[in-house]
């Protein structure tokens, strides 16, 4: 158990980092992919910019423009030259026939020159041949020069980013997998290590304070009943009315004595071998009945009233004596302690997964400062009246540990009109 859980521990943290690292070198290579395109549009875009500018230059200074296009070298081959007005007419074109051209005014790229003095636009498809184009466009005074380069198996080479830095980065990660695995592997073994000490000092703690606690627990039974014995053996001439006292008082006191055990070795089978506590099909509705049945019974003093709301039939797969133990001892601890009238049984939630279960009464409650601690072995609001009762003080810590052995969570609080309310859940 112990093997599996430490393989579990460190396989989810080597996980957790491995996919952390992995996001955070794809993060790095789609930020380096566009950034390097980016870059390399820019270069081009600047290159086509330069013989623009000259361009420009020739059509600023009114010299003819065709004759500089026909002498002078392009960057690219089949470039193509647009010139357009500032109101985005095509006035001229080295390809496309002029008259066949609509206003370009906002095209993304004369957009961008109008607005900024240049732009560029990757792979938009002309509207008039139909080809993708890569677009560079200047403005000037009166017009704007345009080149584009329609896209080939040329520019995408050119446009296209390195991907050496891809193996770069890959094995990068790789080797940062195989340290995070050795890395994550010492750091589970060492928490690993560090949780079971501390695991292992706190299950001592709590058998040491287990220990005191039956220890002082059982002084006063045993202190009572060795009175009591040793009165019975001292020869000392008694009634047959003070005998039968004495007695009585032994049978009590053992009564205790034996409820104690039972609900020590209840909890410690919980806590160390609930692996061993057999589960089956449990009906909760009829241990609510059978709750009912006992109250019955009780004597009129200790008796109170059972409103119990249950719309539907609840099963879960549990211990049947664990989960009555639940019922029978929030009744009793409401008979002990609640001096109220009636105890409520509610199901608040009931689907596939889980119920949810409200138990209340309608007595005095408790101060709202020992709420936290009524759940605790041993701990008693009342000291004097719950040994008088001949309470164990272990009754709420059963039901705690009952409703944990059966995956749930409870709490218990105040009601707003008097008494205590446990809200509880069971796994099904």
């Amino acid at each position: 158990m112990a093997s599996a859980t430490k393989l579990s521990f460190h396989k989810r943290l080597f996980l957790q980092l491995i996919a952390f690292s992995w996001v955070m070198v794809f993060c790095f290579l789609e930020y380096q992919y566009m950034r390097e395109k980016e870059y390399k549009s820019e270069f081009l875009s600047a290159q086509l910019q330069q013989y623009n500018s000259h361009l420009l230059t020739t059509v600023e200074e009114g010299e003819p423009y065709e004759d500089y296009i026909a002498l002078h070298d392009k960057p690219f081959d089949d470039l193509r030259i647009t010139l357009i007005t500032l109101s985005g007419a095509v006035i001229y074109d080295n390809i496309i026939p002029v008259d066949s051209l609509d206003n370009h005014r906002n095209r993304p790229e004369i957009a961008d020159a109008l607005h900024n003095g240049s732009g560029y636009h990757i792979g938009r498809q002309s509207t008039s041949d139909g080809r993708e184009y890569f677009y560079s466009a200047t403005r000037g005074e009166r017009v704007i020069v345009r080149t584009a380069i329609p896209y080939s198996n040329t520019l995408q080479d050119l446009l296209e980013a390195d991907w050496s830095f891809l193996v770069v980065m890959i094995s990068i990660a790789l080797v940062m997998s195989v340290l995070a695995y050795f890395t994550t592997r010492k750091l589970g073994n060492d928490i690993e290590r560090v949780n079971r000490y501390e695991a292992e000092q706190e299950k001592n703690r709590l058998k040491r304070e287990l220990t005191n606690n039956i220890n002082h627990e059982l002084k006063t039974p045993v202190a009572s009943i060795q009175v009591c014995l040793e009165t019975l053996l001292s020869g000392i001439s008694l009634s047959d009315e003070k005998r039968q006292e004495l007695l009585g008082r032994c049978y009590t006191h053992t009564e205790r004595l034996r409820r104690l055990l039972n609900d020590v070795s209840l909890i410690t089978r919980m806590e160390d071998g609930s692996v061993l506590i057999n589960r089956d099909k449990v009906t909760i509705n009829e241990i609510i009945d059978e709750v009912a049945e006992e109250l019955e019974l009780m004597p009129d003093d200790e008796r109170l009233t059972l409103h119990t709301c249950f719309s539907d039939e609840v099963i879960v797969d549990g211990n049947s004596s664990l989960i009555g133990s639940i019922f029978r001892n929030l009744t009793e601890n409401a008979i002990a302690y609640s001096e109220g009238e009636n105890i409520y049984i509610s199901l608040l939630e009931n689907n596939n997964q889980e119920c949810r279960i409200r138990f209340e009464d309608d007595g005095r409650g408790v101060q709202p400062e020992q709420l936290p601690y009524l759940f605790e072995r041993f701990y008693r609001v009342d000291k004097g009246r719950s040994r008088k009762r001949g309470g164990t003080g272990l009754g709420l810590a059963i039901v705690k540990h009952a409703v944990q052995f059966h995956g749930g969570t409870i709490t218990v609080t105040n009601r707003p009109n008097g008494g205590l309310r446990f809200d509880f859940t069971l796994k099904k």
